[in-house]
This record gives structure tokens, C-alpha cells and sequence, in this order.
């Protein structure tokens, strides 16, 4: 079969006794690239901190990405202006995500790969950032007193008798109200770790 540069012979027409050739230009096999703008998945921040997002793009074949940004607003203010990320507290957001790129094709004649002009593609979603529980803080089995006084939190008094032995007063004890404490403890059984007995009275 008989071929000519750039194209191949798609059809033999018979007429009479003669014969001609109808070509069609050859197709590039090859299927153009292309670009997704997904939506960003809500995230959780962590309790009073921030959470960073980025725009969700993929891209399949030959593509060039030249920018990928994300603007955010809350209400009418706007919080970020065309970045390539964004920190975020926990809260209800407006966010478009802005892609520039061009996409590349190849030549039926010289089999090259030409990138066209660029394209802009753009995705507006709402976007919610929910707050993580706000971390438990261990209190210390000790804390130093304020006086004569404990707080609250520490209500067992530790004191070093005149011996030098450790003794620890609850309160409604018999000396609780007339000792001054060393130490103020969370829990009796604190005050016995740390080496105090309970007092007598």
C-alpha cells in the first residue's frame, strides 16, 4: 500500500479501469492531557491552632501547571488573597481555588508535542474547619502553699513537725486550720507517696 509523507492511504476508489487514492490525515494516538480542581476535604484543627490547606489538583498527561491558588473569605472579608496555601482557625469558609495551565498536543505532521495557550479553571466550595477537644491538663499531685493556706485544688496540708517527721491534715482535722503547710497535696494518698503519715488527730 502506498503511503504518502504525513498521512495514510485511507481509501482505494476503483473507476472503470482506473484507480485513484483518497487520504485522511493521520490522528495522533495519544489523548490530550487534562486538569481536576477537586474540592479540599474538611479538616480539624487542633484546639486554638490553625489547620493548613492547599488546592486539591491533579493533572493526566502532558500538562503544565503554572499556578495553583486558593483565596478564602469568611462572610464578606477576605481572609487570603490568592496564595498557595492557606492557615486557617476553625470556622466556615468560602474558598475558590484558582489553576492556570496549558495543555500539550502532538503534531500529526512532525510527531512533536506543542503546548496551546493557557487555560484557567476554577472551583468555589464551602469549606468547614471544626475545633479538636480542648486537651486535658493533669494537675501536679503538689503545689507550693500561699501562706497558711491551700487551694482548693490541693486541700491536703504536708508540715514538717518540730521531730522533723512529715505529717499531712485534712481538712476538719483537729490541727488543720492552726498548721502552716510545707506542702499542699491533691490527695491523701499523694501526700503519702511524697512521705507523709496522716495526723493523729
Amino acid at each position: 500500500m502506498k503511503k504518502f509523507s504525513g498521512i495514510a492511504v485511507a481509501t482505494l476508489v476503483l473507476t472503470g479501469l482506473s484507480a485513484s487514492f483518497v487520504a485522511t490525515p493521520a490522528v495522533a494516538s495519544e489523548k490530550p492531557g487534562s486538569v481536576k480542581v477537586a474540592k479540599i476535604k474538611s479538616k480539624k484543627a487542633a484546639y486554638g491552632k490553625k489547620v493548613t490547606i492547599k488546592p486539591n489538583v491533579t493533572k493526566k498527561g502532558k500538562v503544565k501547571i503554572s499556578s495553583k491558588l486558593i483565596t478564602v473569605k469568611q462572610g464578606k472579608k477576605t481572609i487570603v488573597n490568592k496564595k498557595k496555601s492557606a492557615k486557617l482557625r476553625a470556622g466556615t469558609y468560602r474558598v475558590t481555588t484558582t489553576v492556570k495551565y496549558k495543555v500539550a498536543t502532538k503534531s500529526a505532521e512532525t510527531s512533536k508535542w506543542v503546548y496551546g495557550k493557557t487555560k484557567t479553571k476554577n472551583l468555589t466550595q464551602t469549606l468547614k474547619i471544626t475545633q479538636g477537644k480542648k486537651p486535658v491538663t493533669k494537675k501536679p499531685n503538689r503545689v507550693k502553699p500561699k501562706g497558711w493556706n491551700c487551694p482548693s485544688s490541693h486541700p491536703i496540708k504536708g508540715n514538717v513537725s518540730s521531730s522533723g517527721e512529715l505529717i499531712y491534715h485534712v481538712p476538719g482535722g483537729a490541727y488543720y486550720s492552726r498548721t502552716n503547710p510545707e506542702e499542699c497535696f491533691a490527695t491523701e494518698s499523694a501526700a503519702k507517696s511524697a512521705g507523709y503519715r496522716k495526723s493523729k488527730r
